[in-house]
């Protein structure tokens, strides 16, 4: 019998609701504690934790490397382009009142872009470090 299958038992059920934990304290950032850094950095845990019990070798084939190497500049890209196209439209840098008819709504529009770039670019940084890590082992 093996040991660790409490492990990975516990693992199966409690890594979706760690994602979708992520994925609340994302889009209530606004109303309170929480935002992109927080739900990255809660979102790469819970791919840390498969990795733990479950090994690299499995997490890298159900999560690519390749596709934490992508998150980073597609969360940078999102984050800049929103300020780009500010200025694009005659506004400073980052101003929110560029992406929408009206101020209020562009600000909620521009924060949420900012925060899914920053999302977006946590994840891809914390796991692909991790994986940094993890492969440094092998050598």
């Amino acid at each position: 019998m093996r040991l660790d299958l409490l492990l990975r038992i516990s693992a199966k059920i409690f890594i979706p609701f760690i994602m979708i934990f992520a994925f609340y304290v994302q889009f209530h950032g606004d109303f309170g504690p929480g935002g992109g850094f927080q739900a990255g950095v809660i979102f790469a845990a819970s791919i840390i934790l498969y990795t733990i019990i479950f090994g690299a070798k499995k997490a890298q084939k159900d999560f690519p490397i390749k596709v934490f190497h992508l998150m980073i500049p597609i969360g940078v890209i999102i984050f800049s382009g929103t300020g780009i196209f500010s200025i694009i439209n005659d506004y400073n840098f980052l101003d929110y009142d560029a992406l929408a008819h009206y101020p209020k709504h562009g600000q909620h529009i521009g924060i949420i872009l900012i925060e899914i770039g920053v999302f977006v670019t946590v994840i891809g940084a914390m796991v692909s470090i991790f994986y940094a890590f993890v492969s440094r082992g092998g050598r």
